[in-house]
Order: structure tokens, then sequence, then C-alpha cells
């Protein structure tokens, strides 16, 4: 799917990347609302050659341990896959080298082994030397930590301390070194919320929505997309598509694609009915399952007819304010990926228009 639009959020990047680094910035949004495809389209087409970029994609391995944590974090590998860093010597060549984005911290073979017999520190001071290298070098380094909630299971593993150590961590490279710039990319605001608390990130950091489109913008995607496939939409059909799947750029993509194979009521009528299952399913299994939320280290009961309540409030309204919900079932439900939390707004809405329509079907 190619890029479109995302003039507004685009420009905040860049006008952030021009100032010293003095935050870390939390870029969240619902699922699939395009914040990796936008990161990755500013990185490629928007930086000049004097930005550094570091990308870690937290998606790439399961992280349960520290271990996996370190790993996901550093590569040891250097130009191809079968070679590997032998000493620092490389590691600077490779950083003057004219590479734009690092998937992951070069580090030699042996250092990188040495890191897991020795403290978190260790790792992320070796991390602070890399990127005080590349200032040396003339260029600004750029910190992507994507996917962040995948760090989750780590921090709720009894390893809380590795969380607030890489937020503290982070903090230095920005607020007091104004060394880095450093965004984090995730859909679990819930997640991202539990970060900002644990990590005393108060005054440090600050959050970048990116929302699934607006109708305007949604009506434009689908005109761009019928011209890159060579269909025709009507007014009425782009009204319809954006009746069910609302400015979900991805769901959009997969309806305008299949346009030219299928009829549009069919297309349209299967992916809601999908979601009506997903739902049902989903409730019918709290007749049977006893359903608990995990706030603060105490594991709260969520009752179905509370969760039912909840849902029954967007059947007029697609957004909610979080004190209209209890916590314990605002949570739930924002962890099974049914409702998403706007943290700059203090709004629950559904994840997709999709998930909406099925609510509104679903829930008596």
């Amino acid at each position: 799917m190619k890029f479109f639009d995302r003039t507004e959020e685009i420009n905040e990047i860049l006008n952030i990347l021009k100032k010293e680094p003095n935050d870390i910035y939390f870029i969240f949004g619902p699922i699939n609302s395009g914040k990796t495809t936008l990161i990755k389209h500013i990185i490629e087409n928007k930086l000049s050659n004097n930005y550094q970029v570091f990308y870690i994609n937290f998606r790439t391995c399961l992280i349960s341990e520290k271990r996996e944590f370190i790993e996901a974090i550093f590569t040891t590998k250097k130009d191809t896959i079968f070679e590997k860093i032998k000493d620092k010597k490389e590691v600077l060549e490779l950083l003057n080298k004219g590479i734009k984005i690092f998937t992951g911290v070069p580090i030699p073979e042996a250092d990188f082994d040495n890191l897991f017999e020795k403290k978190i520190n260790d790792a992320f001071q070796y991390l602070n030397d890399i990127l005080l290298e590349t200032k040396k070098s003339g260029k600004i380094p750029i910190l992507i930590f994507d996917e962040l909630q995948m760090i989750k299971e780590v921090v709720l593993n009894g390893q809380r301390y590795l969380l607030k150590e890489l937020f503290q961590f982070l903090v230095s490279l920005t607020k007091e070194q104004h060394l880095c710039h450093v965004f984090c990319l995730s859909s679990d605001s819930l997640f991202i919320e539990y970060v900002y608390n644990a990590g005393e990130l108060e005054g440090r950091a600050k959050y970048l929505l990116v929302n699934d489109f607006d109708k305007e913008t949604a009506l434009k995607f689908m005109n761009f997309l019928a011209v890159e496939y060579g269909i025709k939409l009507t007014n009425r059909e782009k009204e319809l598509i954006y009746s069910y799947v609302g400015g979900k750029a991805k769901d959009i993509n997969y309806v305008v694609e299949e346009v030219k194979y299928k009829n549009l009521n069919e297309i349209l009528d299967e992916l809601l009915n999908n979601e009506i299952l997903k739902l049902g399913i989903f409730l019918e299994k709290m007749d049977y399952i006893e359903a608990k939320i995990n706030i603060d280290g105490n594991l709260i009961k969520v009752k179905k007819e509370d969760v039912l309540k909840a849902l029954k409030l967007f059947k007029e309204n697609y957004a909610v304010p979080i004190e209209k919900i209890p916590m314990h079932v605002r949570n739930f439900l924002v962890e099974e990926n049914i409702l998403f939390l706007n943290l700059l707004r203090r709004m629950l809405n559904p994840q997709s228009f999709l998930i909406w329509n099925a609510i509104k079907r679903v829930v008596g």
C-alpha cells in the first residue's frame, strides 16, 4: 500500500527534528492507523543525510527477559547476513559509511556476548557511546523503538526495573544530554500510559497521535487508490465504504483493491460479519471463562454485564469519555483491542469502524 497524506503529522515530526533533542515522544494510535508507515516514510523520504537513524522493532522477537531485550536492541551483522562485526573500529567505519538507517545498534560480536554477563546499564552505556560517536561524525542521531508494547511481558515478568532504567536512560539522552531524538511507537495506549507513570516521565515526554483518517481524507484516499488500481468508484460507493470501515487506511485499501474482482456489498458484508462473529464469540466466552484484569498488581474480576453496559454506550456515540466506564472494564476492553484509549483527549472509541458497526449490531 502506497503512502498517502499525513501532512500535519509529517510537519510536526520534522519540526521536532529541527530542534535540539529535549523530550521522549510517544507516537500512538489505533491498530493499523499507519504509525510505522508514517515514521518509515519520513525516514526514507524526508530526512537529509545529516541524520542517522537507529530503528529497533521489538516485534521481531519474543521479549520476556533481559537477554531477549538486549538482543532486540543490538545487531552484530555487518554488510551481509553472514558477516559479523569484529571490533569497535568496524562499528565506526559503518557509522561513517553513509548508511541512513541501522536496523538495530551495531556492536562487535564479542562485546555483544559480554553484555549478558553484565548489568543492563552496560548495554545503555555502549549505546550512549555509539550515539556520541554519531554526533561527533557530524550527524544527528534518532533512536526509534517500534512496537513498544512487545516489551510488556518482560515488565510484567517481575523485571519492572528494566523499564524504569530504559526510560531514565532515554531521559538522559534527551532532557539531560540533548544528544539524540527518541520516538516510541505503539498502539497499546494503556501500556504507554503505564510507561509514562512508571518511568517518571512527567515533563520529559510528549504524545503524538496518529489516528485513522477523517472522512474527508478517507474519501480522497479512496480516489487515490481507485486511480492506482484502475477502477472507478461512485460517490455513493465511497460513502458506503466509509460507513463500514471509516478512515482505517488498511481496511480502505483492502476494499478498494478487492472491488476489482468482487461485488462491493459482498466485500463489506464479509468484513462486517467477520467482526460480528468475533465480538459474539468474545462475549460468549465470558459466560464460561472468568475474565480478570491486572490493576496495579491486583487481578480484578470483569463481569459480562458490566462489559455489555459499557459497550451499549457506543450504540449512539463513537467516542465516550473515560469517566463513563469503570477503570477495570475500560482497561479490559482496551487490552482486548475492542476499544482504543485516546490519551490526549481522555476519550474511548472502538478500535475501528468495523468494530463499532459490530457493537451496534451485537449489543442489544
